[in-house]
């Protein structure tokens, strides 16, 4: 069934927080709905549609910024009250305005996710869950890593509920009371939560940082996964879900909002399988989405709520070109006058925008000027991509980007990205100097650009920090800066086993040291590891490199560290960086290491194919301008031999291909030397002298003739 639907935009408002617009309840069967958004600027506005006019209900008066909202009510009746927090305290509003609560949460931090059942209040801080009841404060619980979302599921046979939270550890966290009944495993960090039944169940529905979204159920004491679909084709993260039937197959459809922009709509076959019906990308980051009747009655729409405040409807309502050239006779009345509005609108703007700047200029050059920095948003998010082992920079702005200029201390590479379309020039850069750059880039901005994406490529046991220097289109001239901490161990994940059977070297560290000072150095050493020190007196955690396919054992306690891996070159990285900071801080430290020399030859077996392709790929890549040639002085390629007529059938591909990884080669070379070089590091001897040998064993590549030399020197 084929979907078509067309975008209207209503209002804008300031800057939005994920999950925080929602519509009221219809009053009848066919009547319009209400939609109230809330703001950075505390602001809730309230507002319904009359003659494709944005009419206000009611609007608050500005405040703290307002992180989320929800809509609640008691048991049974309409959900229309709407409750939104700003720091650590909720405010409920009834659905005419006026506010009947005001409710301080006992938390030290703000809170960032909200769920609201009857008399039920259930919020989450950083790592704090907590559930009151009529106002009381009734169950508590700390997690161990930092909390995105809640959701609350009911059972229909019993009055039993569980609350869930979707945690950055690639966990769901279901609690009984204040204590944890069993958590899920799932395919990425959960961002979001939402319910497949609106009035309850046991079935929700999940989003991942890494665009990935499932369905499971949610039992007493398991949980059972329905469907998953996974991010082919590499589109943004979920920032927000809902469920409703826009296609009108009398099934609920599952509506997706995306970090880049795109709006997704999922159908249901006859096999229960979600299938991709409909897809729409807006210019920036859409934090709520919700499947009503706003516009105009009987017309189904997505809404949507952007980064930036705009409320966007796409719609089922057919939008006539109601006139072409030379037809402005057969213009409706109504579009007249709405086009004569726009316009009186428009010139009313451009004299208060006249007004402002001559205002600008005067007090600008007055004696008693004072300088003012403009403030601006900025949304970012810096995040380890597990399919190209390569790190995503989102940007995004409430304004237009002018410039970025990224700076690194550290060696990166910059990949290209498809839908960056930003020039980018590079300035010469001298490392060798003390706190010297490895990278300045910037990049220009095409006019209206408010997001930015770009793909860096760190190398691990080089560590330092990457800045972006953020400037935009606004006068004065003003910038933000933002810092990004590339980490010693940059390209391992979290993942929540590992495979016991390889051969593993081992690294022991004992001293004087606390578990907060061991864990604050593991936090320095390796992503996606709570900043938190955990509950209780030890901690283990499993990561897997993400380029390599090797794997990491962390396990610690007070005065004590075990570090496992089936790469040498990470237990060397791991002992460096430990020791340092153990000497920063005074601590006598006693290392000692087990080396499994099997594991050499089983990471070099790892490596083994990626470098096999990319010595293929370079390969074909240097026969491509020579085929080329040939072809252009024959006329023809017919009396090449097939392989080289697909070399240069695929050229485009191998060329774009090759373009897309630069240094690949050179990165895989360079884990070989190093863990070469490491290998004899622990063994005591220095081998630096036979790295050119190395080298030319690369160059005429043979995993057999690799292996022999590792042995042999």
């Amino acid at each position: 069934m084929e979907l078509h639907l067309n975008r209207v935009d209503y209002i804008q408002v300031g800057v939005t927080s994920q999950k925080t617009m929602r519509l009221l309840p219809a009053l009848g069967k066919k009547a319009t709905q209400k939609v109230a958004i809330a703001d950075h600027d505390g602001i809730l506005t309230c507002f319904g549609m009359k003659k494709g006019e944005a009419v206000p209900v009611f609007k608050t008066l500005p405040g703290q910024k307002i992180s989320r909202m929800d809509l609640g009510g008691a048991a049974g009746t309409p959900q229309e009250k709407i409750f939104v927090c700003s720091g650590s305290q909720v405010r409920g509003f009834t659905k005419k305005g006026k506010q009947f609560l005001t409710f301080e949460a006992n938390l030290t931090e703000t809170i960032n996710a909200m769920h609201v059942s009857g008399a039920d209040l259930f919020v989450c801080a950083s790592y704090i869950y907590n559930h009151y009841c009529d106002c009381k404060d009734q169950d508590y619980y700390l997690s161990g890593d930092k909390i995105n979302d809640i959701l609350c599921v009911s059972s229909e046979d019993t009055s039993r509920f569980s609350p869930v939270l979707a945690c950055q550890d690639r966990v769901l966290r279901v609690l009984q009371g204040s204590e944890l009944a069993y958590d899920i495993e799932v395919p990425g960090a959960p961002s979001v939560l939402e319910l497949y039944n609106k009035d309850g169940g046991e079935e929700i529905l999940f989003g991942t940082t890494d665009g990935k979204i499932g369905l499971v159920q949610i039992g007493e004491r398991s949980a059972a996964t329905k469907w998953e679909i996974d991010n082919e084709k590499k589109k943004g993260g979920i920032l927000c879900i809902d469920t409703y039937d826009i296609i009108g197959d009398g099934v609920s459809d599952v509506l997706v909002g995306r970090d880049d922009g795109t709006v997704e709509v999922y159908g249901f076959d006859s096999s229960s399988e979600p299938t991709l019906r409909f897809d729409h990308i807006l210019s920036e980051s859409v934090t709520s989405i919700q499947g009503g009747c706003v516009g105009k009655e009987s017309y189904d729409e997505v809404l949507t709520a952007t980064y930036t405040g705009w409320v966007t409807a796409l719609t089922t309502e057919p939008q006539k070109a109601e006139a072409g050239p030379g037809d402005e006779v057969r213009m409706s009345k109504e579009t007249q006058s709405k086009i004569e509005a726009l316009r009186a609108e428009l010139e009313q703007l451009q004299v208060k925008v006249l007004q402002g700047r001559e205002q600008y200029q005067q007090t600008s050059q007055s004696s008693t000027a004072v300088s003012a920095v403009p403030v601006f948003s900025i949304n970012d998010k810096f995040t380890l991509c597990q399919d190209d082992a390569s790190y995503s920079l989102t940007l995004e702005v409430q304004t237009a980007i002018d410039n970025l200029l990224l700076q690194s201390d550290v060696p990166i590479d910059l990949l290209d990205v498809d839908k960056n379309s930003a020039v980018v020039s590079f300035s010469e850069c001298d490392s060798e100097q003390p706190n010297g750059n490895f990278l300045l880039a910037t990049y220009r901005c095409q006019a209206n650009t408010t997001r930015l994406e770009l793909k860096v490529r760190s190398i691990e046991g080089q560590y330092g920090t990457l800045q972006a220097y953020i400037t935009p289109r606004l006068q004065p001239k003003t910038c933000q800066v933002r810092q990004y901490q590339i980490k010693p161990l940059s390209l391992h994940q979290r993942t929540h086993s590992i495979d016991q059977d390889r051969p593993m070297n081992r690294l022991s560290l004992v001293g004087q040291f606390s578990f907060a000072e061991i864990h604050s150095w593991v936090v320095f050493c390796l992503p996606e590891v709570p900043e938190k020190t955990p509950a209780g007196d030890s901690i283990t955690f499993h990561f897997h490199n993400t380029f390599l396919g090797t794997q990491l054992e962390a396990s610690y306690c007070k005065g004590e560290g075990h570090f496992r891996s089936d790469n040498i070159s990470t237990i060397s990285i791991l002992s460096d960086v430990l020791s340092k900071e153990a000497t920063k801080r005074k601590i006598n430290l006693n290392v000692s290491y087990d080396i499994n020399d099997d594991s050499v030859s089983h990471t070099l077996n790892m490596i083994h194919p990626k470098l096999e392709y990319q010595l293929l790929l370079a390969r074909k890549v240097q026969l491509i301008d020579a085929l080329k040639e040939l072809q252009v002085h024959e006329g023809n390629a017919d009396f090449l031999i097939p392989e080289y007529r697909n070399i240069l059938d695929e050229s485009a591909n191998l060329l774009e291909e090759y373009k897309k990884q630069p240094a690949h080669l050179e990165r895989l070379y360079g884990m070989i030397t190093d863990l070469f070089i490491d290998k004899f590091k622990f063994k005591g001897q220095n081998v630096k002298t036979k790295v050119s040998s190395l080298l030319e064993i690369l160059d005429n590549y043979d995993l057999n003739s690799l292996l022999d030399f590792f042995s042999e020197a």
